[in-house]
């Protein structure tokens, strides 16, 4: 069963899931904002409206103002000062926002009221001047009412100028541009009559502003606040012969800071709360789906566990049976035919022979177990393919001759000594090859070369190992199954070959721990070929040559043991015997005790320099051998320093350290191998 989603496809929808949450909160809250943002915009276009209204009143009421002084000039009347004097004092207001009337004959001024205060703009030429000649020549050229300013004045202060420009009429009724009537307004006055400060009580924020015709660019006639709001509304306001732009906002915007607030925290409050929601019954399902997924799995693998058992015991119990029942059989048939030799040595070599395969059954069944535990390591030290030949073609050459099968070796490489594991590089090897004597009928052919490969790392070297034969094969169809456990193509039942199916796996754990590859290709009938590639580290001069001082040391070990003396404990009788035997024939003296305690009191009678090496079994009554060995090691003098070597059939490398670190010198796994007891001896001759 396979989940539909990943935990990171989840967690991406779970965070699209906000965005669009969100983004549909704040659509919802625009909409449900939009009827109060309009009546805001209403209500501020209001007040704008109004203030536009003053302004155009107040204008008009100074364009009234100014009339009767216009309409007496275009009728042909000659106005003297003191009647200019009379009819301008007649426009002053109570506000003091008219500041000055002016008669400017030809655009020059010729008369103000009042003349205190406002001498210096007698005789400007407003026609001319910079700052007013814009309005001034729009004033007489269109004929309109027109306004200039705020700047600063002739006389001083800030003020504006009302343009009113007059024209007489000849006999003809041709118009000529007399000059204008001017009204000069105090713009501080002016502004408070307009009431423009009351738009800040009111809570707004405006700006009222012009485009120069002078320059082009943007002149603020009045404003509140520092800087321009990109979200104000805008209104125009259409003043003699200009237009005016006013601009207004409220000061805590269209909408007031809480109001956006509570809907930035209402639509995230809901996203989250969506998307945490979402992300839960999600991963809810989802680690339901991985558990009925893991359940299934479960099944899967106790079926196939259950499986594999039954096929393992079957398989086990075939396989035990018949070295065993191979075992008991001759052992009778020797025990009635023991006088005849000829037929004696006959059923003692099968029933060795049965008793090696019964024990390499054993032996496969516990290195699988170790190599899965995780226990499997490699013990490093200097090895050669040479020997490692040697040794191989000794091992196979009976099996060859009795199936007269041709067996070629090819050894082509150019660094023979390598630092390895040479046990499991053995065992490697005799695996494959044994597969190959096995599967290969009588006559066939086998061949083994082992070759070195090209290897950039300095201190290194690879090699290539190709193991062919000409044997009966593997279908296409095994051959990814070949490196199962206890799987067979046939059971020995079909083929009348014996086996585990442990043989291969164990290869490619071994292959794998040494950092190395296997392949294998077979075609049923045609035979199969199997390759395996390693690298080794090469010894350094000083290594080799150490270990040749070792090798001849051992040499002449080997013609001292005869000289020894032995105390073996042993609880086993039968074990006791065998080991006894193989000492003496050896020329080794050797004493025999049953247990820990008797081994510890024989050491503590004998005299110091009495006994050279103690063999020493672990599972023993009384006092088992780490508890013997580590009383012994407590002995005061010669007696504590004895050398002490394990020999048990507590075979793994953890017994082997713990027998170490007990205080034991060396450690010999049962069944005791002769050449290996004699060669662990001979180290503490």
């Amino acid at each position: 069963m396979k989940t539909k989603l990943t935990q990171k496809q989840i967690r991406f929808q779970a965070l699209l899931l906000f965005f669009i949450t969100f983004f549909l909160a704040e659509l919802c809250a625009v909409f449900l904002y939009q009827n109060q943002l309009k009546e805001a915009k209403l209500k501020a276009d209001y007040t704008a409206q109004t203030t536009i209204g003053r302004v155009k009143s107040q204008l008009n009421h100074y364009l009234a103002e100014s009339d009767l002084m216009k309409h007496m000039i275009e009728a042909g009347y000659t106005v003297d000062d003191e009647e200019f004097s009379v009819l301008s004092s007649l426009m002053q207001d109570d506000q003091n926002v008219i500041k000055a009337h002016e008669l400017a004959k030809d655009g020059i001024v010729t008369l103000i009221y009042p003349m205190s205060g406002n001498e210096a703009a007698l005789g400007l030429n407003m026609l001319e001047h910079p700052a007013r000649k814009q309005e001034a020549r729009l004033a007489k050229e269109s004929g309109e009412y027109t306004i200039a300013g705020p700047f600063e004045l002739q006389q001083g202060d800030i003020g504006a100028l009302l343009f009113d420009p007059i024209y007489t009429t000849d006999a003809n009724g041709d118009q000529t541009f007399w000059g204008f009537s001017i009204l000069v307004l105090d713009w501080e006055s002016f502004l408070n009559e307009i009431e423009l400060d009351t738009l800040e009580e009111a809570g707004y924020t405006y700006e009222l502003w012009k485009i120069s015709p002078a320059t082009g660019e943007h002149v603020s006639i009045a404003h509140s606040g520092n800087s321009r709001r990109f979200d104000a509304m805008e209104v125009l306001c259409t003043v003699p012969n200009d237009t005016w732009h006013f601009e207004i906002v409220p000061k805590n915007g269209w909408l007031s800071p809480l109001q956006v607030f509570v809907s930035f925290a209402l639509g995230l409050i809901l996203s989250l709360l969506t998307s945490i929601g979402f992300l839960q019954f999600q991963m809810r399902r989802y680690k339901d789906e991985i558990h009925a997924a893991e359940l299934e799995k479960a099944v899967q693998e106790a079926q196939s566990a259950n499986e594999a058992k039954t096929r393992f015991l079957f398989n086990m119990s075939h396989d035990i049976r018949t070295p065993m029942n191979a075992i008991i059989g001759f052992s009778d048939l020797l025990e009635k035919h023991i006088d005849e030799k000829d037929r004696a040595v006959d059923y003692i070599a099968k029933i060795k022979s049965s008793s090696s395969f019964l024990l390499s059954l054993i032996n496969y069944v516990l290195e699988m177990a170790r190599i899965e535990s995780g226990k499997a390591s490699l013990k490093i030290e200097l090895g050669s393919y040479s020997e490692l030949i040697h040794s191989l073609n000794a091992v196979f050459e009976p099996s060859l001759k009795s199936k007269n099968l041709s067996y070629l070796c090819y050894n082509t490489v150019e660094h023979d000594a390598i630092l390895c594991d040479r046990t499991k590089i053995r065992e490697i090897l005799l695996n494959i090859i044994s597969n190959s004597i096995k599967y290969t009928p009588e006559g066939g052919k086998i061949s083994v070369k082992i070759e070195e490969t090209p290897e950039p790392r300095k201190g290194f070297a690879s090699y290539r190992i190709t193991v062919k034969d000409n044997g009966i094969g593997m279908s296409k169809e095994y051959l990814p199954h070949i490196f199962e456990e206890f799987t067979r193509e046939h059971s020995s039942t079909e083929s009348h070959i014996t086996g585990t199916g442990l043989g291969l796996p164990i290869v490619k754990s071994l292959v794998n721990l040494m950092g190395g590859t296997i392949d294998v290709e077979s075609e049923l009938g045609a035979g199969t070929i199997t390759t395996v590639c390693l690298t080794f580290g090469l010894p350094t001069e000083e290594q080799f040559a150490a270990h040749q001082h070792k090798d001849e040391i051992l040499g002449q070990s080997l013609q001292t043991l005869s000289e020894k003396r032995v105390l073996l404990a042993e609880d086993n009788d039968l074990n006791a015997e065998i080991v006894l035997t193989v000492l003496e024939e050896n020329g080794i003296h050797a004493e025999h005790v049953k247990d820990g305690a008797l081994c510890l009191k024989a050491v503590q009678n004998a005299p110091e320099d009495y006994y050279d090496v103690i063999l020493m079994d672990i599972q023993m009554p009384n006092m088992n051998g780490y508890q013997a060995a580590e009383a012994i090691r407590a002995l005061p003098g010669k007696r504590g320093e004895i050398p002490i070597v394990a020999m048990t059939a507590n075979a793994f490398e953890e017994d082997r350290r713990k027998a170490l670190e007990s205080g034991m010198n060396a450690h010999i796994a049962k069944p005791v191998d002769v050449s290996v007891l004699l060669e662990t001896l001979s180290r503490f001759s």
